[in-house]
């Protein structure tokens, strides 16, 4: 079995879209930094007033849209 490591997975993403929570300040620079490392479409959206689980009223619907329009437009209906 072969391992891959996690700058070798970075290199083989086309595109890419993260969301965070604007709360989850101790992780929000190495998000930052591992998005500087992407060499692809990207986009990363900080959620502002949600901590990491998302668990503050309407910050989850908020991320379920970012998913949900990255999926459509990436892994949407082919013709």
């Amino acid at each position: 079995m072969a391992v891959i490591s996690s700058e070798e997975n970075m290199r083989n993403i086309d595109r890419i879209r993260a969301s965070i929570g604007g709360r989850d300040v101790p992780v929000i620079p190495l998000n930052e930094d591992a998005f500087a490392q992407l060499r692809c479409a990207k986009k990363l959206e900080i959620v502002p007033g949600a901590s990491h689980l998302f668990e503050e009223p309407g910050t989850l619907e908020v991320v379920s849209r970012l998913a949900a329009s990255w999926f459509n437009r990436y892994l949407g209906k082919g013709d």
